[in-house]
C-alpha cells in the first residue's frame, strides 16, 4: 500500500511538470490579460434597460471555496486540468460579495438568509418571511412582523412568477418567498406545537397554498406535508416515512386546484414522465411535488440534470455529492442564459451561505479534485485528501490515530471527508458569499453588499416593488406585463431533464 502511495504521488508530481505548451509563452497571458480589459472596457456602456424578466439562481451552501472547486471539476470532467476552466456564472460581467450574518447570529441558516435575499430584510436564525422582531419558536411574536418577497412584488406588477427546488418546497431556502413562519421546520400542522396551532399560526404548506395563491409554477419536493395524516404516498404506498402528515384533514393539492379562477388551466404532477408530457402552451399553472427530488448525481441516470434556480448543494461532509451538484446548477445557468437575452433579464446567482469546507496541501496542477495531497502529514505521517472539513461526521479516529485514507475509498461519492471537529452534522460557514449578475441594471450588485440589498436591486432593475421613481421615463418602452416566465421555467427543466 505504501509503495502504491509512492508511486501515485509521484505520478502526479509528474504530471503537474507538464505546464501546457501554450502556458509557456509568456505572450500567452498578455494576450488573455488584454482581451479580459477590451471586455471590461466594453462595461462601461451600462445596460440601464427595464428588466422583463429576473431569474435567480441560489446554490444553499455555495461559498466561495466550492465555486472554485466546482471550477475545477467541471474542467476535469470535460478532460482538462480543470483550474483554466470557467463556470458559466463566471462569465456574468459582475460579482460581488454579500455578507450573511443573521440578525442574531454571526453564522447563519438557511431561513435567516432566506428572508434577506428574498424579502430585502435581515432576520433571526430559523424564521421565515418574518422581522427580527419575531423569536423563533413563538407564535404570539409573528403579527404585524410579515414581510413580503420580491415574488410577491413581482405578482402585485402582473408578472408571471415561479419557484423550483431541489428540496422541498417548505423548506427555509424557498419559503421566504411566501410564508411568514416563527419557525422553519412547521411545514406541516402536523410538526407544529399546540401553542403554535392554538395562537392562529399557520403552517408553511398551507401558505404555499393560500399566501400567494397565483403563482404559475411550484415544482419542488415534500409531498406528504399536504396531504392528511396517514395517507398513503401514491408513489411508496407502502412506506411509513412518505405518508401524510398534516393534522387537519386536508389535502392541499385539491385546494390548491380549487383556487384557480374559471377557465385556467392547473396541472398537478408527481412524476418526470408527467411533466414531459405536458402541453406548455395549455397549462396556466403548475405544481409538481416528488416525495423528495434531492437525489445524488450518480444515482439518476438518465435524468442528467434538474433546473436549480434554487439549488440543494448541502451534502453533510460528502463532497463528491456538493460539487457535482455545484457543476450541474451551473449547467442550469448556462442553459437559462442561452435561452434568455441579457437585454431584457438580470440573472443573479448567489448562495445563502458558505459551509466550512475547504481543499489544499500543495496540490499540483491538475490534480484530481477529489484526491490526495502530494504530502503526508509531518505530524502523523498520514496521507490526507485535498478536500477537508472544519467540522462534521467525517471525523475518525482509528486505534487512537487519525484515520489512514489510503484504507477506504476517498473518491466514492457517499465518502464523508475527513473533518477536524467531530459532529453528527457539518455546520455551516460564517464568510461573505460571491453574487454574479448579467443584464439589465446588474452594475448594481457590485462590492460588498449586505445580504438583503439583494432583492432590492433586482427590483429595481425589474421597477417593481415600492422603488419604482426612477421608472417614470422607461415606462413607455416598458414591455407590458405578460406570462412570458412561465415558459422559460418549463423550457430549462424539460431540456435539462
Amino acid at each position: 500500500m505504501k509503495a502504491f502511495l509512492l508511486l501515485l504521488l509521484l505520478a502526479q508530481l509528474c504530471s503537474s511538470s507538464l505546464v501546457p505548451e501554450r502556458e509557456k509563452d509568456p505572450e500567452y497571458w498578455r494576450r488573455q490579460a488584454q482581451d479580459t480589459l477590451r471586455e471590461a472596457l466594453r462595461l462601461q456602456r451600462l445596460n440601464q434597460n427595464v428588466a422583463k424578466n429576473l431569474i435567480l439562481f441560489l446554490g444553499d451552501g455555495m461559498g466561495v471555496s466550492t465555486v472554485t472547486a466546482a471550477r475545477i471539476l467541471k474542467g476535469q470532467l470535460q478532460k482538462g486540468k480543470g483550474e483554466e476552466s470557467l463556470l458559466e456564472m463566471e462569465k456574468f460581467p459582475y460579482v460581488a460579495l454579500a455578507k450573511t450574518y443573521n440578525t442574531n447570529a454571526q453564522v447563519p441558516d438557511s431561513a435567516g438568509t432566506a428572508t434577506a435575499y428574498l424579502c430585502g430584510v435581515k432576520a433571526n436564525e430559523g424564521t421565515v418571511g418574518v422581522s427580527a422582531g419575531v423569536t423563533r419558536d413563538r407564535c404570539n411574536t409573528t403579527k404585524g412582523q410579515e414581510v413580503t418577497s420580491i415574488l410577491r412584488w413581482a405578482k402585485d406588477a402582473g408578472k408571471a412568477v415561479g419557484i423550483v427546488t431541489t428540496t422541498r418546497v417548505t423548506h427555509a431556502t424557498p419559503s421566504a418567498a411566501y410564508a411568514h413562519s416563527a419557525n422553519r421546520d412547521w411545514y406541516s400542522d402536523g410538526e407544529m406545537p399546540p401553542d403554535a396551532l392554538e395562537g392562529g399560526c399557520r403552517d408553511i404548506a398551507r401558505q404555499l397554498v393560500e399566501n400567494i395563491p397565483d403563482i404559475e409554477v411550484i415544482l419542488g419536493g415534500g409531498r406528504k406535508y399536504m396531504y392528511p395524516k396517514n395517507t398513503s404516498d401514491v408513489e411508496y404506498p407502502h412506506e411509513d416515512k412518505h405518508r401524510g402528515t398534516r393534522l387537519d384533514h386536508r389535502d392541499l393539492v385539491q385546494a390548491w386546484h380549487d383556487t384557480k379562477p374559471p377557465g385556467k388551466v392547473a396541472k398537478y404532477v408527481w412524476h418526470r414522465r408527467e411533466l414531459l408530457a405536458l402541453n406548455l402552451s395549455r397549462v396556466d399553472f403548475l405544481l409538481g411535488e416528488s416525495w423528495h427530488p434531492r437525489v445524488p448525481w450518480h444515482q439518476r441516470g438518465a435524468v442528467r440534470a434538474q433546473l436549480r434556480v434554487l439549488g440543494q448543494l448541502e451534502w453533510p461532509g460528502k463532497a463528491k455529492q456538493a460539487l457535482h451538484e455545484a457543476v450541474e446548477l451551473d449547467r442550469a445557468i448556462g442553459l437559462a442564459t442561452r435561452l434568455t437575452s441579457a437585454q431584457d433579464t438580470l440573472s443573479v446567482v448567489t448562495a445563502d451561505h458558505s459551509h466550512v469546507f475547504t481543499f489544499g496541501g500543495y496540490t499540483p496542477r491538475g490534480n484530481p479534485i477529489f484526491g490526495l495531497a502530494p504530502m503526508q502529514s509531518d505530524v502523523d505521517r498520514k496521507p490526507f485528501t485535498s478536500i477537508l472539513y472544519g467540522n462534521g461526521p467525517g471525523y475518525k479516529i482509528v486505534a487512537g490515530e487519525r484515520e489512514n485514507v489510503s484504507a477506504v475509498d476517498f473518491a466514492h461519492a457517499d465518502y464523508q471527508a475527513q473533518s477536524a471537529v467531530p459532529l453528527r452534522q457539518e455546520t455551516h460557514g460564517g464568510e461573505d458569499v460571491a453574487v454574479f449578475a448579467q443584464g439589465p441594471m446588474a452594475h448594481l450588485l457590485h462590492g460588498v453588499h449586505e445580504q438583503n440589498y439583494i432583492p432590492h436591486a433586482m427590483a429595481y432593475a425589474a421597477c417593481i416593488g415600492s422603488n419604482r421613481a426612477h421608472c417614470t421615463n422607461a415606462a413607455a418602452s416598458r414591455p407590458a406585463a405578460t406570462a412570458t416566465l412561465l415558459l422559460p421555467f418549463l423550457t430549462l427543466l424539460l431540456l435539462l431533464c
